[in-house]
């Protein structure tokens, strides 16, 4: 599991509406083997050097994306983040695109929530909500 708070979420979605807006639209999370999937508003839960949420826009020249790391999993501060990371996301990198839609209703309906956490299986990307 890991748990993100939600006013860090939005800024990475706005940013990745703003950069899109300014630059020419949204990045192909899967590096163009899947063509158009992920180009829209949302942003992606990227595995690498600790497990965060990244902004999608396409970015200007030199320019680089807003991230949110983990509660869990951040590398700076954390030394068990790698262990955590392979446990609950698994040894590879990878990246998962999330699409806002998904995301902002449930933010804007649930006000008292404070925290995503999101849930990785195999096969499937669980989204909830969680006050603290």
């Amino acid at each position: 599991m890991f748990t993100f708070p939600i006013p860090g979420v939005r800024k990475v979605i706005a940013r990745g509406i703003a950069d899109a807006a300014a630059n020419g639209g949204f990045r192909n999370p899967y590096y163009g083997t899947r063509p158009g999937e992920g180009e829209r508003p949302g942003l992606w839960l990227v595995g690498d050097e600790g497990v965060y949420l990244c902004s999608n826009g396409k970015l200007a020249e030199g320019a680089r994306p807003l991230v949110l790391y983990s509660e869990q999993c951040h590398p700076v501060g954390n030394p068990d983040w790698w262990d955590y990371k392979r446990r609950h996301f698994g040894g590879d990198d990878g990246v998962e695109f999330i699409e806002a839609e998904r995301l902002i209703p449930d933010f804007d309906r649930n006000f008292g929530a404070t925290h995503l956490n999101i849930m990785l299986t195999e096969d499937t990307i669980t989204l909830s909500l969680i006050t603290r």
